[in-house]
């Protein structure tokens, strides 16, 4: 029997209001990589349900092909399952892995349950069910939609009004459901990114510029969202909510003369989208050393904050398992808090790009799949920072 199992799984929440684009990039963020013309020489992204692969393809082909938008989804609550299938099986480094694929749940939660109250009980605990399936998610995305900041543009402070307290008032009204005479909340998405979907109708903009827009028209209404969310949570001060921003667009959309329906969509215009895999992987082992450094966090809010952290941290500084494996024999097992991070998640989270560069570029050379997949996802997460196309928390 393997000793470590042989998938590892992240999960992300995609909240957005109605119209925001959350089919069109779950679309495009799979379409591409099913193209004969696409290669990659590290893994294979396959949709664990062909029926839900096919139906994604399809809109991808829809746009690519004909400039067809997807047709919107209303109340459907879905969860798409991806799997990065690394190459290799059968070489030497990939018995010695402890993965072979790194699975992403993707959640789409209606945006039509924040703008309207549930029309039936039955309705009511629908939505309850859906947000539990979440909880196990290190990273939510919350959607700003494009298209509104510029219909409100001079307003825009209207919009992300609206936007802010529909979304507050909506997580507020499921809370007794979800805490269910639990004080708090142990499992919880820990990292919320402000994410500007449509990024495309804003060629002049970079992620600096969406933040700052963010802050200046509405900071306060930030602050309540994150104030409501902290009121969730065990260990409140390890969350993240609006201090990190990323920009996304699904392709370049030209709209026709009469502006209701796209005249041409360039789906090779893509932005920020090969940063989600990155970003769900990378992203909570990094804020989990930073939240350890500057508290105490307990043992049963570390154990669901970046599951299998370590074995990750292990794989990223070269691969050295029995490193990592002595390392937990030297945590103790009991006792509430958990004091220190472990050296090896320090050194994988704080190691400079020169390093990540050289152990990418060994690993390749080895054939060693795994090592060179998260070290590249880790260069690709430094890269998005540097293109500021994200901009991720330093606290």
């Amino acid at each position: 029997m393997a000793k470590y199992p042989r998938i590892r799984e992240q999960h992300i929440a995609v909240f957005g209001e109605s119209g925001s684009g959350k089919t069109v990039l779950v679309s495009s963020f799979f379409g591409p990589t099913q193209e004969g013309s696409y290669s990659n020489d590290l893994w294979d992204l396959v949709a664990d349900d062909t029926g839900q692969g096919n139906r994604l393809y399809q809109n991808y082909l829809g746009m690519r092909d004909r400039g067809r938008a997807p047709a919107p989804t209303r109340f459907a609550a879905t969860t798409y399952y991806f799997s990065v299938k690394l190459k290799g099986g059968d070489n030497a480094a990939a018995k010695k892995r402890p993965f072979d694929a790194l699975r992403l749940a993707w959640h789409d939660y209606p945006g039509e349950w924040f703008e309207e109250s549930p029309s039936s009980e039955e309705e009511a605990n629908r939505r309850v069910d859906t947000f539990r399936s979440l909880l196990r998610s290190d990273v939510a995305l919350l959607l700003v939609d494009g298209q509104k900041l510029l219909d409100y543009a001079g307003e825009e402070e209207r919009y992300l009004k609206s936007l802010l307290t529909n979304f507050r008032q909506g997580v507020l009204r499921l809370k007794d459901d979800l805490l269910d005479d639990e004080d708090r909340l142990v499992e919880f998405p820990r990292i919320w990114i402000m994410a500007l979907s449509k990024a495309d109708l804003f060629p002049d903009w970079d992620v600096y510029s969406f933040r700052d827009l963010v802050i200046e028209r509405a900071a306060s209404h930030l602050d309540d969202l994150r104030s409501t969310l902290k009121d969730f949570v065990d260990t409140p001060d390890a969350l993240s909510v609006g201090e990190d921003f990323m920009l996304l667009s699904s392709a370049k959309f030209e709209l026709s003369v009469a502006g209701a329906e796209p005249a041409e969509i360039d789906v090779t215009q893509r932005v920020g989208l090969d940063l989600i895999l990155p970003v769900a992987s990378m992203l909570p082992l990094e804020r989990r050393v930073q939240w350890n450094e500057r508290m105490e966090i307990p043992r049963k809010v570390l154990d669901t904050l970046a599951d299998g952290a370590e074995t990750v941290a292990g794989v990223l500084v070269g691969g050295k398992l029995l490193s990592v494996d002595k390392l937990l024999a030297k945590l103790p097992r009991v006792g509430p808090v958990v004091k220190v991070a472990l050296p090896v998640l320090v050194a994988a989270a704080k190691m400079a790009g020169s390093q990540v560069r050289e152990i990418n570029s060994q690993a390749r050379k080895d054939h060693d799949f795994l090592t060179a997949t998260l070290t590249q996802f880790r260069l690709d997460l430094d890269q998005g920072v540097k293109d500021k196309l994200l901009i991720r928390s330093l606290k």
